[in-house]
């Protein structure tokens, strides 16, 4: 069997390097290459793209973006350039529902083939949070339309997009899998480092969702040191805040994954104030390491943390937020207690192999060929 990866729109395994989320996002397929005949990469990249073959390893191919043309009009057409290589597919499989549009052409031109849409996060549900425009919902409401009708399997990571969606789009439960983000356990877990008095540490977008001047807010006066690893439009803003409250703060910018576990396991704890979240990855790594968290209590976080057994709930108010600094700070056996928990519970759920055993579940309810989960999958 064959399979194909359409890539989010616009993105590229160069854009993948350059972020640092190269060797993260390609472990899933390099595991999936050693169980179908071929793997297919359908890029929006050029073909510097292909350099990175030896990374991917044997099984899988890169298709890049055969001419310049700008990346919505080579979406469309990406059915039309690569037709030999998706006549032989067997499976269709977005990364992201940004990038569904050129995968659900090649279902409708090549009718056997199955169709998995896979979301990261629900785009029209962030859309009506960000208050985004109506010709904006729109479109993006259409999109998913076409797309949810069209797939034979739709992905999830969380439980609040998938009930969402299935509200929102009348999706049939039997197409309907939750298989949230996976987590490198060999590349996120505790350290011998030492810990740094006082060092919090947030990861992500410097954006207007993740809530950080009310995470600044809730600093001032108290013993902490803010560590902010990410990039967005709000940096000087919130260095503004900062430097007015007397906060002490650090702006390491974006780091490669590979680079995070350390500054994690420097941390007394991790910060995630979040308005709103999916299944969010950068919690989860900070698990692994067995750091004890904070997180708002809103959707997509709430389905991983119980408060104080793996995590510490709070809401997303700055004096909410102090409260846990303060309780968590002071209370040196609930963050030993809660950190182990929550490095016990990515191992018992999060793993690659945990997430590919979901992965192999749905393929297989395709085509009984692919071999069996029971046998190693590296």
């Amino acid at each position: 069997m064959k399979l194909a990866l359409f890539f989010t729109y616009g993105m590229s395994l160069e854009k993948w390097a350059k972020i640092g989320s190269l060797s993260r996002e390609i472990k899933p397929y390099q595991m999936l290459a050693k169980r179908f005949d071929q793997v297919y990469f359908f890029t929006y990249g050029s073909t510097r793209d292909l350099n990175f073959k030896d990374e991917l390893g044997d099984g899988i191919i890169v298709l890049p973006k055969k001419i310049n043309i700008p990346n919505f009009l080579y979406g469309l057409l990406i059915a039309v350039f690569y037709w030999k290589e998706l006549k032989s597919v067997d499976v269709l499989k977005t990364n992201q529902m940004a990038g569904a549009i050129p995968a659900v052409i090649a279902k409708l031109c090549h009718r056997k083939k199955k169709l998995i849409v896979r979301n990261g996060y629900e785009w029209l549900n962030v859309l009506i949070k960000e208050k985004k425009a109506f010709w904006k919902k729109a479109i993006v409401h259409t999109l998913e339309k076409i797309a949810y009708k069209v797939a034979d399997i739709v992905i999830f990571t969380s439980q609040k997009d998938k009930n969402f969606a299935k509200e929102k789009f009348k999706i049939p439960e039997r197409k309907i899998r939750i298989v949230p983000n996976y987590i490198d356990i060999n590349l996120f877990k505790p350290q011998d480092t030492g810990k740094e008095k006082g060092r919090v540490v947030f990861v992500g977008r410097l954006s207007k969702e993740k809530n950080l001047f009310n995470l600044i807010e809730a600093a001032a006066g108290l013993p902490v040191n803010l560590v902010f690893i990410g990039q967005g439009e709000l940096k000087d803003d919130l260095e503004e805040l900062a430097k007015e409250k007397g906060v002490k703060i650090e702006f390491k910018g974006k780091l490669n994954n590979s680079e995070l576990p350390e500054e994690l396991n420097k941390a007394e704890i991790f910060i995630l104030p979040s308005l709103y979240e999916g299944c969010p990855k950068a919690l989860l790594e900070a698990m692994a390491c067995g750091l004890p968290c904070i997180a708002t209590d809103v959707d997509g976080i709430k389905e991983v943390i119980i408060h104080k057994e793996n995590g510490y709930l709070c809401q997303t108010d700055a004096a909410s937020i102090q409260k846990a600094f303060i309780e968590l700070l002071g209370n040196e056996g609930l963050r030993m207690k809660i950190g182990s928990n929550a490095r016990q519970q990515i191992l018992k759920e999060f793993s690659l192999e945990k997430i590919m055993e979901k992965e192999y579940e749905i393929l297989e309810s395709f085509n009984k060929n692919i071999p069996s989960t029971s046998q190693p999958a590296l």
